[in-house]
């Protein structure tokens, strides 16, 4: 028999009853049942119930374990009486009665407990991570996202795609992100830096004549954290064609990423309908360039309503330049509770709060009329008017926010998402997924300047000759997929002509000397024949916690930073030793000098 063990503690059932065994795991917990000692014993694939009585010559030495103890034990496996059956363990026919016991590793009074999902602080937890990943619900997020990455893996050679490894150690470039920079010891002075992505590397490939490119890549940004992205690397699904075009890399990518969460999430809907939504049209509809489609509400313009009207703040509004007034609908939001409610929701976020209408039984004479102070000030035409447009009826709400879009869209985003929820309005157990498409070349920095407002690599819509007008009215061949509120993968069909890069990076300030020193080699492989070329990619990270159905990304990352960017359990970052900064001639320029 082997040292440790002749089965794990997941593949026992009643066809090895009468058998003698040998399992290994740790102690789960243990039960004391008036002369019974029963112990559930856990490996990496489940659980199996052991025991042992007053005449098993083991009982002494169960009587001294202790949870999270690593024993290996000898037996015989019996049969449970019927009505004592788990059927919600793969070992629930069977327990295990112990000849003999072997403690392989003592454990510690624990600093959290093991045994159930215990909500402990978020520092606990992490500095002791190989103990929060013991939980259930963690090792099955990890085991998770292990055979997310095999599936992902095996889809994309089934697409034709081809895997490639490109470089850790490499040069900075820009990803909209800060850069980790590592100093080189052979080169004074100067530092690599992790990559952001691999940008360049894998358009590099194209360029070499590779038709079909995939990679799951780690990536390194020096970003500030949030629930949805981790504050140093990540994992991404990296991709890359050649000669494609937009709907090509759709064409490529949809099958592999619809197969995985209708392999996943099988007890969710997944929807098959992706549809194509203009970027400025996403901001308008839904408030984000990442929405959440399985609600149904989509905001409207309703400017027109409001101006002259006898509601002075909207109408003088509507008097200066850029501004206008949206309309957010709420079917079945007719109310004055709810709207008050939501109102106050609204001041809640830093607002004054929100105009509303709601539709209700007329007080007199039967029918429909609109009611709340808005109703008021502009009287029955217009709110007939706005409500024939929103397509609106008895039992009904809108609510209104008014000013320059990009001041009030974030807001009207969430508050949209907030009715969804409150209504019982979206959809439930379902993955929507949207292309947002037309992302704008460039945009205006807060000191006035031309920068870009995406991926600098990206095609733009209509070449040299959409250059030469307004940096702000080109659109790029730059593509998101959003999923469920999340932005899913990111992509775009690459600048592959060098002049047209050239004059898109000195639009937003870049002269070519700057192009030539930043990304030389790309610029070089150029002008020895590209094809066109685009992909795009996908953080793992990020699918992994929607199939997960979690809300924080660390939840579904094996070692993650906390809040801070620190790693509790190792450590870092960490201060130099004195020999390693006189290695690399470097010195720390303490924090207050």
């Amino acid at each position: 028999m082997h040292a440790y063990r002749s089965h794990t503690c997941a593949q026992l059932n009643k066809d090895h009853v009468g058998q003698n065994i040998r399992l290994a795991g740790w102690v789960h917990r243990v039960r004391d049942h008036g002369g019974v000692l029963f112990i559930d014993l856990r490996d990496h694939y489940g659980m199996t119930q052991v025991l042992a009585d007053s005449d098993s010559p083991a009982f002494a030495e169960i009587e001294k374990l202790r949870a999270e103890w690593v024993i290996s034990i000898d037996g015989v496996v019996k049969a449970r009486d019927a009505s004592l059956v788990n059927p919600k363990l793969a070992t629930g026919e069977i327990e295990v009665y112990v000849k003999e016991v072997r403690v392989l590793g003592q454990a510690d009074e624990l600093p959290m407990p093991v045994f159930g999902e215990v909500d402990y602080p978020e520092e606990t937890r992490l500095t002791y991570r190989f103990l929060d990943l013991r939980r259930e619900k963690l090792h099955q997020n990890m085991m998770l996202r292990s055979n997310v990455v095999r599936h992902l893996r095996n889809a994309m050679w089934d697409q034709g795609f081809n895997e490639f490894q490109t470089p850790i150690i490499t040069a900075s470039s820009p990803e909209g992100a800060r850069d980790f920079l590592v100093p080189s010891r052979l080169h004074p002075g100067k530092f690599y830096a992790l990559p952001q992505a691999p940008q360049q590397f894998k358009q590099l490939i194209m360029v070499a004549g590779f038709d079909r490119y995939f990679q799951i890549a780690p990536c390194f940004r020096d970003e500030d954290p949030r629930a949805d992205r981790s504050p140093t690397d990540f994992y991404q699904l990296d991709v890359e064609m050649s000669f494609v075009e937009q709907a090509d890399v759709f064409a490529a990518v949809q099958p592999v990423i619809q197969g995985l969460f209708e392999k996943f999430r099988p007890d969710c809907k997944t929807a098959t309908d992706w549809p194509l939504i203009a970027y400025r049209d996403s901001l308008l509809w839904y408030g984000s360039d990442k929405p959440d489609l399985r609600n149904p509400i989509k905001m409207q313009v309703v400017s027109d309503h409001f101006k002259g009207s006898g509601f002075a703040v909207f109408a003088k509004l509507l008097e200066n330049e850029g501004t206008e007034i949206r309309a957010i609908p709420a079917p079945t939001g007719g109310s004055r509770k709810f709207c008050d409610r939501m109102n106050a929701y609204a001041q809640k976020e830093g607002l004054p709060g929100m105009g509303y209408i709601f539709w209700r039984e007329a007080e007199a004479g039967g029918g429909m009329e609109a009611a709340g102070p808005l109703a008021k000030n502009i009287g029955p035409e217009r709110t007939e008017a706005i409500r024939q447009q929103l397509g609106l009826g008895l039992g009904d709400a809108a609510f209104f926010l008014g000013g320059k879009p990009e001041q009030f869209e974030s807001f009207a985003g969430r508050a949209r998402n907030e009715i969804g929820r409150e209504l019982n309005l979206s959809e439930t157990n379902t993955f929507r997924f949207a292309w947002i498409v037309d992302f704008p070349m460039y945009e205006k920095t807060d000191d006035g300047k031309i920068d870009f407002s995406h991926n600098p690599f990206s095609m733009p819509q209509g070449g040299m000759e959409a250059l030469q007008g307004d940096p702000l009215s080109v659109y790029a061949y730059q593509y998101d997929l959003a999923c469920n509120g999340y932005e899913l993968i990111s992509g775009g069909i690459r600048n592959h002509k060098p002049e047209i890069m050239y004059k898109a990076f000195e639009l937003a300030g870049y002269p070519n000397s700057e192009v030539d020193k930043r990304f030389g080699g790309m610029v070089k492989a150029f002008k020895y024949g590209a094809p066109p070329h685009g992909g795009c990619a996908m953080g793992i990270d990020r699918a992994v916690m929607l199939l997960a159905d979690e809300l924080n990304i660390r939840e579904v990352i094996m070692f993650p930073m906390n809040q801070r960017a620190e790693d509790l359990l190792m450590g870092a970052p960490s201060e130099p030793m004195n020999e390693q900064l006189r290695e690399l001639r470097l010195r720390v320029v303490p924090k207050d000098a």
